[in-house]
């Protein structure tokens, strides 16, 4: 029986190398009048070479001389039909070189929005499958304090009324709130605290604050205290704390270098 196959490539066989087309790697003028066509205002600078792309098909560059694209280069691809003797214009790109001016990477505007970013008038939205959040008639991290029975009763009612929250914090967004606060200034982890007469667990302006979290943070009532009105770690602290008193303030004042208090002897109405 004769084999019908041709004979098997070599596996180390390479790609055979395009042969750079002489008359339209010789077209600069043509190349360089399309690019200043299309250029506009990023104005078209030396040709910087010619790159065989395939079997009569060439493309020249020329530099971009625009100051706000460094390092780009207009793209200008000519090709030639068989037997022609004038090619023509295929293609005009402005692109990037190696070192050219790129503007940084897309971020979307979910990752880089930030809560400074958040003004009057503002929508913040949730993702829907945002891990930090649960369904609301799971309870939250409250739904363990109740007895089971009667806690499928009440999210039976609640989902069937469309009653409470929609959602509330699960555990993983519980745990992240927590390590954010105590990393920020209510933290125990600041000069505040390392300097404060006694932890906010024992201040009469700390409120606690309800389930988990309270545990751990709470919150401050001072209005002389820098975190007033601000959740703050049990073992946070500052100088406004509620067993600071009156005589703690007091110390020994040196002489003023000039009085301007003391008055002269006799009566102030003479």
């Amino acid at each position: 029986m004769t084999d019908m196959a041709g004979p098997s490539e070599p596996a180390n066989r390479r790609p055979t190398r395009v042969k750079l087309d002489a008359v339209t790697a010789a077209a600069v003028d043509l190349a360089r009048e399309a690019a200043l066509a299309s250029s506009g205002t990023h104005a078209v600078g030396e040709h910087l070479g010619v790159i065989a792309e395939a079997d009569r098909v060439v493309t020249h560059l020329f530099d971009c001389t625009h100051p706000g694209y460094r390092g780009w280069r207009w793209n200008v691809t000519l090709v030639r039909a068989a037997r022609a003797k004038v090619p023509t214009v295929n293609e005009v790109a402005l692109m990037p070189g190696e070192d050219a001016l790129l503007a940084p990477s897309w971020v979307p505007w979910s990752e880089r929005i930030s809560a400074e970013d958040v003004t009057p008038g503002m929508l913040m939205p949730t993702p829907a499958e945002d891990e930090r959040l649960e369904p609301g008639y799971t309870g939250g991290d409250r739904a363990a304090d109740r007895d089971p029975a009667e806690a499928a009763q009440t999210r039976a009612v609640v989902a069937e009324l469309g009653l409470g929250r929609e959602r509330v914090l699960s555990a993983y967004g519980r745990g992240e709130t927590a390590e954010r606060w105590l990393a920020g200034d209510g933290g125990p982890h600041n000069q505040m605290t390392k300097q404060a007469p006694g932890p906010c667990v024992t201040c009469g302006y700390f409120i606690r604050l309800e389930g988990s979290l309270g545990t751990i943070f709470g919150v401050c009532a001072n209005e002389m205290s820098p975190s007033d009105g601000t959740v703050v770690a049990v073992d946070h602290g500052c100088g406004a704390h509620s067993d600071v008193t009156v005589d703690d303030h007091a110390a020994d004042r040196s002489a003023p270098i000039w009085d301007t208090i003391s008055v002269s002897e006799g009566s102030l109405f003479d």
